[in-house]
């Protein structure tokens, strides 16, 4: 991008100081911006979850953010990696704006695998913004405090994966306590990264169960739409299926399924040369990205 970065700095009591974030305490005392300081001002929705998220999580941080981006709203991540990152990187994929809070210096690429969208959104693609110094490095507190960002910016949060505890569980409570909209992707009961967003559903968050469904949330939060393709999915086989539903070992897999555990690997191998399935660290095999899209 072309655009010459934008960068400043103000207090508290500066106009441009964001109405929505007067609830923070005292140690919020200047804000630092690089890119277009009217993205902050512009209607957002935070996508949030984990960082070592799985398939399943960044394919539905992916399809928030283009969701968003293709509706005119701007999407606000801490710019980690796993969901921050594939919700960012979809949005501006697809034309969108970003705002990326950071707990460091707004100067500061952290982490470093993230670079791409840090530079995108302070060159034309939307901010980055920090209550940090600038080229303050990493620290522990400011990430809690970056959190908070989040949540005061934000007009509704999405939590697409998360465990428990977890900043991003954290997150989505400060929002609810401060009267935003506060959506949840349920997950398998079986799966430590979905436990979060499951107590969040326990707790009263909206359940997002498709595209459509989130795409009608925005609808009502923001009074903006997009049009959605009516073409039909294309079919999948039993072992995708099953493994959308929930990651598996080959032999589990093979219980499940009535199959012979040879067939059941070499289909697996072939579906992984193909990118429709991923290896976990842990053996089991989950739908890939592309898979869980392509329904």
């Amino acid at each position: 991008m072309s655009e010459q970065i934008c960068s400043m700095e103000f207090g508290r009591e500066d106009s441009r100081w964001p109405e929505c974030l007067q609830f923070l305490n005292g140690s919020y005392k200047r804000m630092y911006v690089l890119g277009c300081l009217e993205t902050l001002y512009a209607p957002s929705l935070a996508i949030i979850g984990a960082r070592r998220a799985t398939p399943y999580g960044i394919a539905v941080a992916q399809m928030a953010g283009r969701i968003a981006a293709e509706s005119g709203i701007v999407v606000i991540s801490g710019g980690a990696m796993g969901v921050d990152y594939a919700a960012c990187k979809a949005a501006l994929d697809a034309g969108g704006k970003v705002i990326i809070v950071s707990g460091c210096g707004a100067d500061v690429v952290y982490p470093q695998s993230s670079e791409d969208i840090f530079v995108a959104a302070r060159s034309g693609g939307g901010a980055v913004v920090s209550c940090e110094p600038w080229h303050q490095q990493p620290r522990r507190y400011a990430f809690p405090k970056r959190n908070q960002i989040i949540a005061g910016l934000c007009t509704s949060l999405i939590v697409t994966e998360a465990g428990m505890p977890s900043g991003t569980f954290s997150t989505a409570q400060a929002a609810e306590e401060l009267s935003k909209n506060v959506y949840a992707v349920p997950g398998s009961i079986f799966s430590p990264q979905s436990r979060g967003t499951n107590r969040l559903i326990e707790l009263g968050a909206a359940i997002i169960s498709d595209e459509v469904s989130l795409e009608t949330r925005i609808s009502i939060d923001f009074g903006k739409s997009r049009l959605i393709s009516s073409g039909d999915s294309p079919t999948r086989g039993r072992i995708i299926e099953a493994l959308i539903a929930s990651p598996m070992r080959p032999d589990e897999l093979a219980l499940r399924l009535d199959k012979n555990i040879l067939t059941v690997i070499r289909t697996l191998s072939e579906y992984e040369a193909k990118r429709l399935v991923k290896r976990l660290p842990d053996g089991r095999y989950s739908a890939s990205e592309q898979s869980y899209l392509s329904g």
